[in-house]
């Protein structure tokens, strides 16, 4: 098969797609790999490394677009690509579909076949195309809580972890999936004072053994949100519905009772944030104020730290992105998580999730392909 790497075009996203060892082992598989110029440059990697690693280069995401049987991105596709795919391509990249009716409708108009890395399952249930970024997003946050916390950006002026005889921050944890384990990890290692919210009573057993009571865990109602979150320096969202759009646990009227200067950070704005009054930023813009509280909503956070973030994602997606190299669809039919991650095929969406977000039909795939 051919594979095709574009340099990313979202606003500061430097991952790739393939770094040049992922690119090694498709060509050892027998498979041919064309890379965008410069798509690399964001992890130092340059075309040459490219070249030795057994890869084209070629001079235009255009030109990788129609040249390609796959393309392997890492962002979701934005308008100048989907309007280049076409039917019998396969997609293999984050989609984010459930907030994002513009894209759903592109990738639907193309015909392609459109695998989200966020929604691939593995044995144990879990999501790990989404895990590595999750992790990275999760210890990310406390870092952007930081800058945002200081004084000339707004927030209350507070160190993180204190100083002895000065209360630390009191940073609370909506979710305690992948994302929240890592945010209280780094927050805990800082000093700070955390408490995780969480549906699941054995995963607060699990995350009070992990923690070893230096977090506080509560069972997440309408009453303790509201507590954590009235006293709380920094709230973490960190709440995922896998393919489907994030519940709002705080709403705008919530905020009003929150401490000025606060921080609210939203791990889960790709699937529309789990904050009423949360709208995705960038890294150019990362944070806004409402009602005295700041927000830092940025989509593709573990895109500011493309080396690790790439290199992560990569050991996670090889497996599956040579399953589809080898096989192409049959790939999906045969493997029960390569479907799991289809939520487009052929004009259809075959993500209930998904769908059901978007108030579009939903087609199971054995109908879809029938």
């Amino acid at each position: 098969m051919k594979i095709g790497v574009p340099r990313e075009i979202k606003t500061h996203e430097y991952r790739v797609g393939l770094t040049p060892g992922a690119v090694r082992e498709y060509v050892a598989a027998g498979h041919s790999v064309v890379v965008e110029t410069n798509a690399g440059a964001g992890i130092g990697v340059t075309d040459d490394n490219y070249r030795k690693a057994g890869a084209t280069i070629l001079g235009s995401a255009r030109e990788v677009f129609a040249s390609s049987e796959m393309v392997v991105k890492v962002k979701e596709p934005q308008p100048p690509e989907w309007a280049q795919l076409r039917e019998n391509q396969i997609l293999f990249t984050y989609l984010h579909l459930a907030p994002d009716r513009p894209q759903a409708n592109g990738l639907l108009k193309s015909g392609c076949t459109a695998i989200a890395y966020e929604t691939v399952t593995d044995a144990n249930g879990g999501l790990p195309l989404l895990a590595p970024m999750s992790e990275v997003a999760g210890r990310l946050a406390i870092e952007a809580a930081g800058s945002a916390l200081k004084r000339y950006a707004g927030g209350r002026g507070l160190l993180i972890g204190g100083v002895p005889g000065v209360q630390p921050a009191r940073i609370v944890v909506i979710g305690g999936g992948v994302v929240g384990t890592h945010a209280a990890r780094m927050a805990v290692g800082l000093g700070a004072e955390v408490s995780i919210l969480d549906r699941s009573i054995p995963r607060l057993r699990e995350l009070d053994e992990l923690f070893e009571g230096r977090v506080r865990t509560r069972y997440s109602t309408l009453e303790a949100i509201e507590e954590e979150v009235f006293a709380a320096d920094v709230v973490i969202g960190a709440v995922l519905i896998p393919g489907a759009s994030a519940p709002k646990l705080v709403s705008r009227g919530m905020l009003r009772s929150m401490r000025k200067g606060s921080v609210m950070i939203d791990v889960a704005i790709d699937q529309g944030g789990c904050f009423e009054t949360s709208r995705p930023t960038t890294h150019a813009e990362p944070t806004y104020e409402v009602d005295g509280v700041i927000h830092y909503c940025v989509a593709n956070m573990p895109g500011a730290v493309p080396v690790t973030s790439s290199q992560a994602l990569n050991n996670a997606t090889l497996p599956f992105g040579l399953a589809l190299a080898n096989k192409g669809f049959a790939a999906v039919l045969e493997n029960p998580h390569l479907r799991a991650g289809l939520n487009v095929y052929r004009g259809r969406l075959t993500s209930r999730a998904v769908a059901e977000s978007l108030g579009l039909p939903y087609s199971p795939i054995d109908q879809a392909a029938a």
